[in-house]
């Protein structure tokens, strides 16, 4: 019942107000090539031949446009030019290495399809590969390759509104990344869609910008590690082992987002692990495994991690901590309809955290001064959670009326449940409202 609720949740905001622009899983932005005016001043190559040859050219053209046919051959790109096709034109690669590679600054890739890059992991075979800087790939469509788009050391760097398929079949773990920034400061990814594929990885990389992606059926909808500066917003992370994963990483932003249908033992809509001063503000986290999940993150309070106006509905578990975390701020976020609010490994508590001032879809107080507080606090005290964090088999039965009951059972006989786990001392009465973004 959960999982068919995702659609719906988001097709209706979880509020009951219009469909959210963001929410129609079945569309997708538009990427990839387009319609172009010829361009009157480029070079036309009439084969790969000629365009190696003008490629390799230190004084050849610097600007070429490939014509609406097939290009069969492996391009290294050694000097400044910008690369464009008309609509239907294709670089197909030899499948024994990476179809473009380029070594060299201000290089554009534009309007192409690129596809059939080698299949070995060990040389990261991709549909481009670059080093350098202000290098830009944009309006690019990617399939039949084992990695996508992979920078490193590619400084000021640029993906914007390309389309990247992975294989349909076979393990996720034995696919390439779709989009790669290592030591890639300054990037950005932008509008673009990322399908079947591994992951998502920034990492070694500062000041990266992530806005309006859409990432579906991979692993990793991105991977933050050693990604310091970082901004993500805008995007949507739908159907993936684990929506977002952010590691070793400092003074994150994250706004914005939907992040939905990261399912199975190990699904999680957005994680952290060591990690410090990290704001996320209106997301929507739905019907994940697990919400978000905090692994020592923050490391020191005086870094905080703040949870600010976001929505966490219809997750088996809306927030997991590792541990009582000091420094973690939940301040004016939705929860809804959650078959567990909160869970701590190790029969820990999340008292160390901060919630004030959400709304919870099963806060059972009351509000006789109208001021849209609750005159009772929010608290957590769930004697099914202690059955099922002591003997784990238990959880297979969360959402169950026999685990529900032991809960009433305990609301209604307090001294059966031992331990409180959070407290919200001035939770909101009435829902946010709001659309998914």
């Amino acid at each position: 019942m959960r999982r068919v609720a995702l659609a719906a949740a988001l097709s209706i905001g979880l509020s009951g107000g219009a469909p959210p622009a963001a929410a129609a899983t079945a569309s997708l932005p538009i990427v990839g090539p387009r319609d172009v005016p010829a361009s009157a001043t480029a070079a036309s190559p009439a084969s790969f031949a000629a365009l190696a040859e003008m490629v390799a050219d230190p004084d050849g053209p610097r600007e070429i446009e490939l014509a609406a046919t097939v290009y069969t051959g492996d391009l290294v790109v050694k000097r400044p030019l910008v690369l464009r096709g008309r609509r239907g034109a294709v670089l197909e690669g030899t499948g024994n290495g990476t179809v473009v590679t380029i070594a060299a600054d201000d290089v554009t890739v534009e309007n192409l399809v690129i596809r059939k890059s080698g299949h070995r992991h060990t040389s990261e075979d991709s549909g481009i590969k670059a080093k350098g800087q202000r290098v830009r790939v944009v309006d690019v469509s990617i399939e039949k390759t084992l990695f996508g788009v992979s920078f490193a050391e590619c400084h000021g760097c640029a993906i914007t509104r390309t389309h990247v398929v992975g294989d349909e079949d076979g393990d996720t773990e034995l696919r390439g990344d779709g989009i790669k920034l290592w030591e890639s400061h300054g990037s950005t990814v932008e509008g673009c869609v990322i399908e079947r594929v591994r992951d998502v990885v920034v990492w070694y990389t500062r000041h990266a910008t992530l806005d309006g992606n859409v990432v579906r059926s991979s692993r990793y909808g991105t991977h933050f590690m050693y990604a310091h500066d970082a901004v993500l917003r805008n995007s949507r992370f739908e159907g993936n082992v684990v929506g977002v994963f952010v590691m070793y990483s400092l003074r994150l932003t994250i706004d914005d987002n939907v992040l939905a249908g990261a399912r199975g033992a190990a699904g999680v809509g957005l994680g952290f692990k060591d990690s410090d001063d990290i704001t996320l503000r209106r997301n929507w986290l739905v019907a994940n495994t697990t919400g978000t999940y905090l692994d020592n993150t923050p490391r020191t309070a005086e870094e905080p991690v703040t949870f600010e106006g976001n929505v966490l509905a219809l997750n088996d578990v809306a927030v997991r901590l590792h541990m009582s975390q000091k420094g973690v701020h939940f301040t004016g976020n939705d929860f809804r309809d959650n078959a567990t609010l909160i869970e701590v490994d190790g029969q820990g508590d999340a008292l160390g955290a901060d919630f004030r001032g959400n709304h919870y879809s099963d806060y059972a107080g009351y509000d006789l001064d109208g001021d849209g507080t609750g005159d009772v606090a929010y608290e957590v005290k769930a004697l099914s959670s202690e059955l099922t964090e002591s003997r784990p088999t238990l959880k297979f039965f969360n959402g169950t009326a026999a685990l529900g009951l032991i809960d009433a059972v305990a609301h209604a006989v307090p001294v059966w449940s031992a331990r409180k786990l959070l407290a919200d001392p001035s939770p909101r009465v009435a829902a946010f409202g709001g659309d998914a973004p």
